[in-house]
């Protein structure tokens, strides 16, 4: 079984293409649309890593980045920031997170930059 990812993506069309190249990757992905179903998973799945855009309808990545980071039983996990209005220096002046990707993003990349934080999909590789 791969890597647990949990994705917070409140676009439809974004959130199914992050899935599908996860899961392409071997990844074991869960997908949240908005601040609320995350918080509800995020205990639920233990993911290794978490995918936050920053802007969501019932809140911002950033915040639930914070409180990834501030929780004791949370705060190890890699968090990637993904915005198409924000900069990495714009990101860790208000958050810990641990990598940042600008939308619309090269997949290759994008790939690039999970592997790196959390490592491959396939546990067995």
């Amino acid at each position: 079984m791969g890597k647990n990812i949990l994705v917070v993506e409140d676009n439809e069309d974004i959130r199914e293409i992050i899935g599908l190249l996860l899961n392409e990757e071997q990844y074991e992905v869960h997908l949240c649309e908005d601040a609320g179903s995350f918080r509800k998973e995020i205990f639920q799945r233990r993911p290794d890593m978490v995918i936050l855009d920053v802007m969501l309808p019932d809140g911002n990545g950033i915040d639930l980045c914070c409180e990834i980071k501030s929780d004791y039983r949370t705060g190890h996990i890699p968090v990637l920031m993904m915005s198409a209005h924000s900069t990495l220096g714009e990101i860790r002046k208000k958050c810990e997170a641990d990598d940042f990707i600008s939308k619309p993003f090269d997949i290759s990349r994008f790939i690039d930059k999970v592997t790196i934080l959390v490592g491959p999909g396939n546990l067995n590789n």
